[in-house]
């Protein structure tokens, strides 16, 4: 006699009587992951439209770093480049949310899926705003140092999520209520007053506010405690922000 699948029940039957676990059946993408001989390619076949869209905002991400760099070339030439720097960070921001609506609509969800969002995320919003930052002038020692704990932030703040995003209240449907701390993509207001100064040519030796302790190793500009204040609410335990 043959077995008899208990398919609402995740069970199957032997002819004996004995019951035993159904197997799950197991997702392509950790199949492809898991076999020791995948083949060379076996990464690329082994992610779903969603993680394509993700590495979208990655691709946007870096992008906005090198059109920063190409700006501190020329910086009182063509602003083409930190314009370009400006509209990629808000494009990644497009494929951020959209990756996540097409894992929905298709049902393909995975645990790569979430590190790859991650990672493209503290590209986009973590390190291209302090790259176009630097470019536009906040380049002294003291600048250097406030950007980078901006970064470290965001990245101990998208890791926290990874692990703890489980542990958080969810509401009737299944959602999360809140973001502990700020979310990394809020990082976009800053580069949108970015994009303000730009407008006014308030870059360079015209950043607003100028600079503090001029010739000294302490010298730095006021304007780059937007980035310091960001970082400390990203990694706040406390600061609940509701979602949307």
């Amino acid at each position: 006699m043959s077995k008899r699948s208990g398919a609402s029940s995740g069970v199957e039957k032997s002819a004996d009587g004995i019951v035993a676990a159904k197997k799950p059946v197991e997702d392509k993408q950790a199949r492809l992951l898991n076999d020791p001989n995948p083949g060379h390619f076996s990464l690329v076949r082994a992610y779903h439209l969603a993680d394509l869209i993700t590495l979208m905002n990655g691709f946007c991400g870096v992008m906005s770093v090198m059109s920063s760099m190409r700006y501190i070339q020329n910086p009182y030439g063509n602003k083409a480049y930190l314009w370009a720097s400006l509209v990629l960070m808000p494009l990644g921001l497009f494929f951020d949310f959209f990756d996540g609506k097409v894992a929905r609509w298709r049902g393909k969800s995975s645990v790569m899926g979430q590190e790859l969002d991650s990672l493209a995320d503290l590209i986009s919003f973590g390190v291209a705003p302090a790259a176009c930052a630097f470019s536009i002038g906040m380049q002294t020692a003291l600048d250097q140092v406030l950007l980078t704990c901006f970064v470290l932030s965001g990245l101990a703040r998208l890791a926290r999520f990874n692990v703890t995003t489980g542990n958080v209240p969810k509401d009737a449907t299944g959602k999360a209520k809140y973001f502990e701390g700020l979310p990394i993509p809020t990082s976009l207001t800053i580069t949108g007053l970015i994009g303000f100064w730009a407008s006014r040519d308030w870059v360079q030796e015209n950043i607003p506010y100028g600079t503090l302790n001029a010739g000294t190793i302490l010298e730095f500009h006021p304007v780059v405690a937007l980035f310091l204040i960001h970082g400390c609410c990203m990694v706040s335990k406390t600061l609940h922000v509701p979602k949307p």
